[in-house]
């Protein structure tokens, strides 16, 4: 196995200096997401490789959404000694304001291969809808 030095004190240096990819709780790394609309509902997907789902914070306040994940190092016990380590750990955390026309009653949340994926809904008071105009002998009323 080779090592590149400059590279090893590269990280080291970004991880002393907190601009790495290793987050703490109070200074999270940000996590990357995919958002898309489909029909009447928003999908949010949080790139979270190696996180157990039970490091896995949601939270909904005031229309915003805060998502926190914590990546921990495995246990592997007291004879296992690290050679090379590449894959950040920390934590990591992402907040997005949601709009007034979503749903955040009804998000739904799942994690599989790595990825937690949110189902925002639309509100209904948010979907578009129809309004039916009636004549009513010679003036008009309009009905919604």
């Amino acid at each position: 196995m080779r090592t590149d030095p400059f590279h090893t004190l590269d990280r080291l240096t970004q991880q002393l200096l907190g601009s790495g990819p290793t987050g703490t709780w109070s200074r999270p790394t940000a996590m990357p997401i995919d958002a898309y609309r489909t029909g009447d509902e928003f999908l949010v997907a949080f790139d979270l490789p190696g996180v157990a789902p039970d490091a896995i914070e949601i939270d909904i306040e005031r229309n915003v959404l805060t998502v926190r994940a914590e990546r921990r190092p495995p246990e592997l016990g007291e004879d296992a000694k690290l050679q090379l380590s590449e894959r950040p750990l920390g934590v990591y955390a992402r907040q997005l304001l949601l709009s007034d026309g979503l749903d955040t009653d009804h998000v739904q949340a799942s994690y599989d291969n790595g990825v937690l994926l949110l189902r925002i809904p639309v509100a209904e008071k948010a979907k578009p809808r129809k309004i039916a105009v009636a004549a009513a002998g010679d003036r008009k009323a309009i009905h919604a």
